[in-house]
């Protein structure tokens, strides 16, 4: 089974061309955390930089340093591999035990905070993320200077390309795992390729949702999410007009399903765009629903908060926002041009 992956554009496909990650330093992301650390019980929480590196990887070098088994480290979430980024690691380590973190270090890897907290570090608790991205051969200013002034309205809250893997890979073998045609073991790598499967139903029903200019209109049934959390609630009729209001200033977003058993809680015509949208890849659907998920709803709208942006003196453009957990920067990027081949 082939799934349609080009999504719709919300200005039009970029006609601008720019390159990104020729080094690491081009792309360098600050995890945003959810809390602070107390300064007392038996997890350390290790600020870390790193560049070029694998959040995986890392946190198995830490386990192997700190000799406990690997579920003993924990991180609030992936970073890009080729970049430069600095986030949040714990590990668990008894209160009378005394380590010297700095032999950890490595020329890639340096440990600038260390602070102990009662319990580990889970994912997804963090409240985002930092991007600073150096894009360079920007093909014309102007026009990448116009695209940067209309992201401030918002661009589309696809997954990005990461989550479907190289070639679609993750996709590719999550409809296999879907079908039975692929068995899997491990069960990191199961939920990676089920994820996929289901993201690209979020996508889909995103990119028909613009192609159908409902990107930005209310109809009734439509599952609001208020700005900043994930608390929905339905649309109304009689509330239509002053939730059409409260969109236009982002006060709420549209949401979209992340498909799974149970009810979508979209209802009336905006249960009948997702059907209509959905129904030629139903069977896709009920198998997404017999693997434990259960329905959730995602924001439609990716809104770069603190965006910046300034042309350097090399002709290099030097843009910075920050996004909220489980947003993509690529998407961003989709959206501001067409990036060239990466030096990685």
């Amino acid at each position: 089974m082939e799934l349609p992956t080009q999504y719709q554009y919300l200005y039009g496909k970029p006609q601008v061309t720019a390159k990104i990650r020729q080094q690491p330093e081009d792309f360098q992301v600050t995890e945003i955390p959810s809390f602070e650390p107390e300064g007392d019980g038996e997890h350390v929480f290790l600020y870390i930089r790193k560049v070029g590196e694998n959040t995986d990887w890392v946190a198995k070098q830490l386990a192997n340093f700190c000799q406990v088994p690997v579920k003993d480290v924990g991180y609030a979430g992936k970073k890009d591999r080729h970049a430069v980024t600095e986030q949040w690691f714990s590990v668990r380590v008894p209160l009378t035990r005394v380590v010297t973190w700095s032999l950890f270090e490595t020329e890639t890897i340096k440990v600038l905070k260390a602070v102990r907290h009662p319990r580990k570090l889970r994912l997804g608790s963090l409240a985002g993320n930092r991007f600073t991205l150096r894009l360079r051969d920007v093909s014309d200013a102007e026009a990448f200077k116009a695209r940067l002034e209309k992201i401030v309205d918002g661009v589309p809250n696809y997954f990005g390309e990461q989550r479907f893997g190289f070639e679609g890979g993750n996709l590719h073998k999550g409809l296999a795992l879907l079908s039975g045609e692929l068995k899997e073991r491990q069960r990191h790598k199961k939920g990676l390729y089920i994820s996929a499967v289901r993201s690209w139903v979020f996508n889909h029903v995103l990119s028909q949702r613009i192609t159908e200019g409902l990107w930005a209109k209310v109809v009734t049934g439509d599952v609001m999410m208020l700005a900043g959390t994930q608390s929905i609630f339905s649309a109304t009729d009689p509330e239509l007009n002053d939730l059409q209001n409260r969109l236009d200033s982002f006060d709420i977003h549209l949401s979209g399903p992340l498909w799974g058993r149970g009810a979508s809680g979209a209802a009336d015509e905006s249960l009948l765009f997702e059907q209509r949208t959905l129904d030629p890849w139903e069977s896709v659907c009920e198998r997404l629903e017999h693997v434990g998920l259960r329905q959730e709803r995602r924001a439609l709208r990716l809104v770069p908060e603190h965006l910046s942006f300034e042309q350097e003196a090399s002709g290099c453009w030097l843009v910075s926002f920050e996004l909220p957990a489980g947003a993509f920067a690529t998407s961003v990027l989709r959206e501001l041009c067409v990036v060239g081949q990466e030096s990685n």
